[in-house]
């Protein structure tokens, strides 16, 4: 198990509800956030049952490269300008997808860096789409996504792509992604999504630098009419291992890093989640199917029960367990209680009241 020690920023999500009502937006690495924002569509694929916390994933993040041609202040990925030469190949890309197929996660989301930097990209789109994968795409808002053909890439089996607003202005987003001309950029894609009839998400990183624009946010978000609208926020942690954002369908409870979701780097380094960077093995040696059901991680972080503090306390444990990735990048220690939760569990607060 080898761990970073680089200091980087994290984005831990939480997806706003839409429609006046309070959606809970399990996200894997963040907060659960009760919110009316928009009356927009939450998802066009329904919230689904799902029993396969010890035996299947519900969803994949894979890094299928680090190459990408933004230069993004808050990106975890490391990104380089040319694909790493020791990347996943064409044949290693195919097992991987038919052995993702047998372990049949629900959502298999294509990240990076940007995946459009693989020349590969969309036919890896069309084999996952043929093993019965859903597929999410997550790209950069560059010049090759707007050179791209949206219909093509809705009809290789892409069900959702989700791009990135961090400014509500061209000036704070340009200076965010730190190259000119990505908001026009963002703006075109996804009015060509839309005329594509392909689902879009947008994600925004709120930071002190954009907060003051928020409701210009929200006023840009019913005007560009996403699918969905997910908000993240910054926190400090140690070394960074993530992927960008999960397009698709709602989760099920209690998903979490570790427990429903995984991570696979762009050279074939399993983890938890993109923001928890432990090294769980490498699909070039091991069947992710065995790492997940598995690696003593995977296992421990799917028991409510190991949980510290008052998460391990908590009554929703089994539905929320807090932030695995927030607790180890405050705290060092991905099993302690989620640093930024206000609830307090009925058994801490009655044993509180009887102290005093």
């Amino acid at each position: 198990m080898t761990i970073s020690s680089q200091t980087a920023s994290h984005k831990i999500g939480a997806t706003f509800g839409v429609g006046w009502r309070s959606v809970v937006g399990v996200w894997a690495f963040g907060m659960a956030i009760k919110m009316p924002v928009l009356d927009l569509e939450v998802s066009r694929v329904p919230a689904m049952a799902y029993d396969g916390f010890e035996e299947r994933l519900f969803l994949v993040f894979w890094e299928v490269t680090r190459a990408c041609a933004l230069a993004c202040k808050h990106c975890r990925a490391e990104t380089q300008s040319h694909r790493h030469p020791q990347e996943l190949n064409r044949e290693e890309s195919s097992r991987l997808i038919g052995q993702l197929a047998e372990l049949r996660p629900p959502m298999l989301i294509l990240t990076g860096g940007d995946p459009l930097m693989r020349t590969d990209a969309l036919d890896l789109v069309r084999e996952a789409a043929a093993a019965g994968l859903h597929v999410g795409l997550s790209p950069s808002a560059t010049a090759r996504l707007i050179h791209a053909d949206f219909a093509e890439i809705k009809a290789a089996g892409v069900e959702r792509i989700s791009l990135s607003l961090d400014g509500a202005t061209r000036a704070t987003h340009d200076a965010f992604r730190g190259v000119s001309g990505t908001f026009d950029r963002t703006i075109a894609a996804v009015h060509r999504a839309h005329a594509a009839d392909l689902s879009v998400q947008i994600n925004t990183t709120l930071t002190r630098g954009n907060l003051s624009e928020y409701e210009a946010f929200k006023k840009l978000m019913f005007e560009l009419k996403p699918a969905i609208w997910s908000v993240f926020l910054l926190v400090q942690s140690l070394g960074a291992r993530a992927g960008k954002h999960r397009p698709g369908m709602r989760s099920p409870l209690g998903i979490r890093d570790g427990r429903e979701v995984m991570f696979i780097s762009h050279t074939g380094v399993v983890s938890l989640s993109g923001f928890l960077p432990f090294d769980c093995g490498n699909v070039r040696e091991e069947h992710p199917t065995e790492i997940y059901r598995h690696h003593p991680l995977f296992v421990s972080l799917r028991d409510n029960q190991a949980l510290g503090g008052k998460c391990g306390r908590c009554e929703f444990n089994s539905c929320c367990g807090g932030s695995r990735a927030r607790a180890y990048g405050v705290i060092g220690d991905p099993f302690a209680e989620d640093p930024a939760c206000v609830y307090q569990p009925k058994v801490a607060a009655a044993s509180y009241k009887a102290l005093v």
